[in-house]
């Protein structure tokens, strides 16, 4: 074991038994850093480490995926490309940091993937043929994404924090990396026994995973679809009785239980499901001999864990590090949670990784399962780059038109990205803005369509950033000629699916891209991979087909536009899906956005 420099330590853990508020807290100035880079060092640090918290100091640190050797040298993993382990040890926790503004808008990441779909189809038959064969009934399959990183770390941790929020989350910096982990996952929560009783050990292993829908009653169907699905039980309980079986090692006889099963924990991007397996710890267990029970998680090997974990070997051809490792706290006395190392970025100077991935049974299917690795990266997505949530309105004599309506998306945006909204210093923005043209009159009812060659109305963009600070800024609006003319995107949208085109932002590549080049054209007609139409790049679509208006459903992969939404309240229009392919049947075309209303279109 070595010394190391300086490191900031950042602790957001939630109260595993739901007792408490949790443990929120810095760490500034350690008394002394532990660090291990060789098997044999694993476990003598760990009992440094019970012994310091003994003596009333906190230590928190980390343990990497390759580690697992020193507990059981039948544990294959690549040569580790960091540290095994390594712990800070401080006299008392420090309040949380107030975030700053500056290093989050000069911090961002662009990511590539290492795998692609080819080879992953190729390791999914391979796992096929090995369960198949009986060598291993589950395997987790991961794969590091690389990043181009600049900025600050501890920026990144906390958009990574808002991003998956309510779990395990560790901020730690050894000098030489940083450790940014947003884990929703508990490993083991271990209260030790004193003077000679039994301890309390929880472990909680998240096995199922679900997309989150764009509403509550999307949210239920996926929930119970992901409950019945014969798949990801069947994933649970395996992972639930391999746990069983390593908790058993250190319990006392009869003790262990699963209390929980099956009960689903809701993120931000994604349904989990978890079970809970419990026991009492035998008198005289430490803390090296819980990790040499448990270590690493049996929901990120697979079961059996020693004949995983050679597969895993055979089949990602890079060390994991942090990834799929623990992280934790040991309070004074002993009090030790850790969570499973998932969602989990590492950075050194300019470079980052962060490993995705799933639990592989006999009937996984492949494209389900790279659709759900997509899904697990929506929150490094979402945290890779600033942005603002940004609403348009339209503002014309003394009144914003639809606010309220414009208003009730913001706040929706606000509530699913984890931003901080008040309405009262929105509307005062607003207000400030219109102050040239009068007093702004919110309550008056909107036209169904605008007139849009009155100079004097002002587009106005209206921006709220991560600490609910809004700014605002317009711009006058130029009139347009009608009918406006539509190109048809040459290639499908594939974005669709992203939660930046379901809420607005100032996020907009994926827009970009497809906006026109051609300046006598007004916008690009998109469609989904499926070849049904989306909308245009500024705004919903609407087509009269067989006499009758209809747009596309949000199910399709689109912003709900204000102008949309009024539209349909007013029975104007009606959702249907419109295909590429039924474009020679659609009698008329119109552009639909709160701007500037229904505009007569044409394609060309």
């Amino acid at each position: 074991m070595t010394a190391a420099a300086h490191s900031p330590v950042l602790i957001d853990f939630i109260d595993p038994q739901g007792n408490t508020d949790g443990l929120r807290c810095a760490f500034d100035a350690p008394l002394q850093t532990l660090v291990a880079h060789a098997l044999d060092q694993v476990s003598p640090l760990l009992t440094a480490v019970q012994a310091a918290a003994q003596q009333g100091h906190w230590c928190v640190g980390y343990l990497r995926y390759e580690a697992a050797p020193a507990f059981d040298a039948a544990l294959s993993v690549h040569p580790a490309d960091g540290p095994l382990a390594w712990f800070g040890i401080f006299a008392q926790p420090q309040p949380w940091p107030a975030p700053h503004d500056d290093d989050d808008a000069a911090t961002r990441a662009v990511w590539h993937d290492t795998l692609d779909q080819t080879t992953f189809n190729a390791s999914m038959s391979r796992i096929h043929r090995d369960i198949a064969a009986g060598r291993y009934y589950q395997v987790n399959y991961t794969t590091l994404l690389r990043g181009a990183f600049t900025g600050q770390p501890l920026a990144l941790f906390q958009r990574l924090l808002r991003a998956q929020p309510g779990g395990y989350a560790a901020f730690i910096d050894t000098g030489t990396e940083q450790v940014l982990s947003v884990s929703p996952e508990l490993f083991f929560d271990w209260r030790p026994g004193m003077d000679g009783a039994a301890g309390q050990l929880l472990t909680r292993p998240m096995k199922g995973t679900a997309a989150r829908g764009d509403n509550a009653e999307q949210d239920t169907t996926q929930i119970d679809a992901m409950r019945a699905s014969p798949k990801e039980r069947a994933e649970n309980v395996m992972i639930v009785d391999l746990l069983r079986n390593d908790v058993s090692r250190i319990a006392l006889p009869h003790s262990v239980q699963v209390p929980r099963l099956f009960a689903v924990h809701t993120l931000p991007t994604v349904h989990q499901m978890v079970s809970d397996v419990t026991a009492l710890t035998r008198p005289g267990v430490t803390l090296a001999d819980v990790f040499g029970a448990l270590f690493p998680c049996g929901s990120i090997t697979g079961a059996p864990k020693v004949q995983a974990m050679h597969a895993i070997r055979a089949l990602e051809p890079a060390p994991r590090g942090v990834y799929c490792g623990a992280i934790g706290v040991v309070r004074p006395g002993g009090h030790a949670t850790f969570n499973v190392a998932i969602r989990t970025v590492t950075v050194r100077g300019n470079h980052a990784q962060c490993g995705v991935g799933s639990g592989i049974t006999a009937d996984a299917q492949d494209a389900a399962e790279w659709q759900e690795w997509q899904h697990k990266r929506v929150f490094l997505e979402r945290a890779s780059e600033p942005f603002e949530l940004l609403e348009t309105l339209r503002l014309e004599q003394r009144h914003y038109l639809n606010l309220e309506a414009h208003l009730a998306r913001l706040s929706r945006a606000a509530r699913h990205f984890g931003y901080m909204y008040e309405e009262a210093q929105v509307r005062a923005v607003l207000q400030q803005l219109a102050a040239d043209d009068g007093t702004v009159h919110a309550n008056r009812s909107a036209p169904d369509a605008l007139p849009c060659t009155d100079t004097s109305a002002w587009r106005v963009r209206l921006l709220l950033s991560a600490n609910g600070q809004a700014r605002a800024e317009k711009f006058a609006l130029q009139r347009t000629q009608m009918p406006v003319p539509l190109q048809l995107a040459a290639t499908p949208f594939a974005a669709c699916n992203s939660e930046f085109t379901r809420f607005k932002t100032t996020r907009r590549a994926h827009y970009d891209a497809f906006a026109p080049t051609d300046l006598a054209v007004f916008d690009t007609l998109l469609y989904n991979p499926a070849g049904e139409l989306t909308e245009c790049t500024r705004g919903n679509i609407a087509c009269l087909i067989d006499g009758q208006w209809v747009t596309p459903p949000l199910r399709c992969g689109l912003l709900g536009g204000v102008g949309r939404e009024l539209a349909l309240a007013r029975g104007r229009i009606t959702e249907r899906v419109v295909r590429v392919q039924d474009l020679p049947q659609v009698q008329a075309l119109a552009f639909i956005n709160s701007l500037r209303g229904w505009l007569d279109a044409q394609l060309v």
